[in-house]
């Protein structure tokens, strides 16, 4: 199973919470990390998620599969313009484009809840 595999959630973190940003896994309970950076974020929940699932293993539980949290699929056209800049960005930050996608609509939605408050 890769870890990569995985979906997850990012959002901002407001300086009362410490400042950086968060990220969740919700397809393993109570699985998540932050970092100062979406990168280093990305890289401690990473390795979060690989010791969340190798003490589940540990315990004789069997790995939820990769997007069993998930309750539909989303399909959305853009025009080209927009999907190759989604691309370069992908390709430049390492990450694949949907990785980069939902990192940015959750880091937008968290931004708009925030001054929801």
């Amino acid at each position: 199973m890769n870890i990569e595999d995985y979906p997850f959630s990012i959002r901002h973190l407001l300086q009362e919470e410490g400042g950086g940003y968060l990220i969740e896994f919700p397809d393993l309970p109570g699985c998540m990390s932050d970092g100062d950076t979406i990168e280093e974020a990305i890289e401690n929940g990473f390795d979060a998620a690989r010791c969340w699932l190798e003490v589940a293993m540990q315990d004789d539980k069997e790995p939820p599969k990769p997007g069993c949290s998930q309750s539909g699929k989303w399909v959305q056209r853009v025009p080209r313009s927009v999907h190759a800049r989604l691309i370069g960005k992908a390709k430049e930050e390492g990450v694949s484009l949907n990785t980069l996608v939902v990192s940015m609509i959750s880091e937008g939605l968290g931004k708009r809840d925030h001054h929801r408050l």
